[in-house]
C-alpha cells in the first residue's frame, strides 16, 4: 500500500511516500480504507522531534492521526463493526497513521461515521473533537452559565471548542484576526477580540476558565482574565509532573516537566487557579457522541483546504504556516 512516511526525525523534508505491506490485524483491531485523512499540528510537529520524549516512535512511521473511511476486516472478537460500515477515528498516539491506503484501527477508537457527513467532512473531526471534549467536559469541568476564553477561535480546535462550549452552555470569548471575526461568530462566539486590534486581557474579564492553544507567554498573560477559582488546561504545554505520572515516565522525565512547569503553576497559583496539560487519547465512544451532535446540528465541521493525497507534504507545510480556517484534510479517494 502507498504510505506517507517518517524516515527519521528531521523536519517535513525526512517525510517521503513508501510502499510498505498492507497490515494485518489483531483480533480487536478494524482494517479501514482510508478516504480522508485529517492533519493536525502536532503531524508535522512530530518530524521535527518535538514529542520524541513524549511519545517515541519505531522509525519508519506512517503519518497523520485523525480518518474516515470504510471497514475492510474486523477482528475475531470485534463486535461493534463489520465490513462495509463507514467509520471515523483518531489513531493518535496509537501503533500506526492514517496517512496511508489502509490502517489499523484499535476498536475501542473508532465511531460510526455522522450519516449527514461525507468522509472529508468526517475526518477533519476526531482530533479536535476529542480534544475539546475533553478539555472542555472532564478537565475543566464546564458548566453551564460559566465563561471560556478560547483563543484562535478560527483555527482547528477553536472552530470545533466554540461550538462543544456553546453546547455546554458557556459564554465563550475568542480572539481572531479582523478577517475571521464573522466566521467564530456564526459559530457562536459571545465575546471577541480582534488580537491585531487589542489584546484579549484588556478586554476579558472574570472568566471562569481558559482552554489553552496559543504558544509564548499568551498563557501567562491571558491569566488576569480569570476570577478566583478558575482553571486552565493547555494543549500547548508545558507538560506538568502529573502528566509524566500518567504515561508511567520515569523519574527524571518527571522531574524534568515539573520543572518546566513550575512557571506557569506558580503564576496561575498567584491567581488562585489550576493549571494543567492535556495530551489527547482516541476514545470512539466519546467520538459516537460527538457524532450524535454533528447528526443533530448542533456542531459542523470547518474545512479551509482539501488537498489530494499526492499533495500530502504540501498540505502539512500549509498547515505549518498557521493560516488555516478550520481544518486541512487530505483525501485518498
Amino acid at each position: 500500500m502507498k504510505a506517507l512516511i517518517l524516515k527519521r526525525y528531521g523536519g517535513l523534508d525526512q517525510v517521503e511516500f513508501a510502499e510498505l505491506p498492507r497490515p494485518t490485524l489483531k483480533p480487536d483491531e478494524i482494517l479501514v480504507e482510508v478516504y480522508a485523512a485529517g492533519l493536525n499540528p502536532i503531524d508535522y510537529m512530530i518530524p521535527k522531534g518535538m514529542f520524541k520524549p513524549i511519545m517515541p516512535l519505531q522509525l519508519p512511521h506512517i503519518v497523520g492521526s485523525d480518518l474516515a473511511g470504510v471497514v475492510l476486516e474486523t477482528g475475531s472478537s470485534v463486535t461493534r463493526f463489520k465490513a462495509g460500515d463507514a467509520v471515523f477515528a483518531s489513531i493518535f498516539d496509537l501503533a500506526g497513521g492514517s496517512l496511508a491506503e489502509f490502517a489499523v484501527v484499535p476498536e475501542f477508537a473508532a465511531a460510526h461515521k455522522p450519516a449527514n457527513l461525507d468522509f472529508v467532512q468526517a475526518a477533519s473531526i476526531p482530533m479536535v473533537g476529542l480534544t475539546s471534549w475533553q478539555a472542555l467536559q472532564e478537565r475543566l469541568e464546564l458548566q453551564r452559565g460559566q465563561k471560556v476564553f478560547i483563543p484562535a477561535g478560527s483555527g482547528g480546535i477553536g472552530s470545533f471548542a466554540i461550538q462543544l462550549a456553546k453546547h455546554f452552555g458557556a459564554t465563550v470569548g475568542t480572539s481572531t484576526s479582523s478577517g475571521n471575526v464573522a466566521l467564530v461568530r456564526s459559530l457562536g462566539a459571545d465575546e471577541v477580540v480582534d488580537y491585531t486590534q487589542q489584546d484579549p486581557e484588556r478586554v476579558f474579564h472574570d472568566y471562569d476558565a481558559i482552554l489553552g492553544t496559543l504558544r509564548g507567554d499568551a498563557l501567562e498573560k491571558s491569566l488576569a482574565i480569570l476570577k478566583p477559582g478558575s482553571k486552565i488546561v493547555s494543549l500547548i504545554g508545558p507538560p506538568d509532573a502529573a502528566f509524566a505520572r500518567k504515561r508511567g515516565m520515569n523519574f527524571i522525565m518527571k522531574t524534568i516537566f515539573g520543572l518546566l512547569s513550575a512557571k506557569i503553576i506558580r503564576r496561575a497559583r498567584q491567581h488562585d487557579t489550576a493549571y494543567s496539560f492535556l495530551f489527547m487519547r482516541p476514545d470512539g465512544a466519546r467520538l459516537a457522541e460527538i457524532a450524535t451532535l454533528i447528526e443533530a446540528e448542533r456542531i459542523r465541521p470547518v474545512i479551509d483546504q482539501v488537498f489530494a493525497f499526492e499533495q500530502a507534504k504540501e498540505a502539512l507545510a500549509y498547515l505549518e504556516q498557521g493560516r488555516a480556517k478550520g481544518k486541512v484534510v487530505v483525501q485518498m479517494r
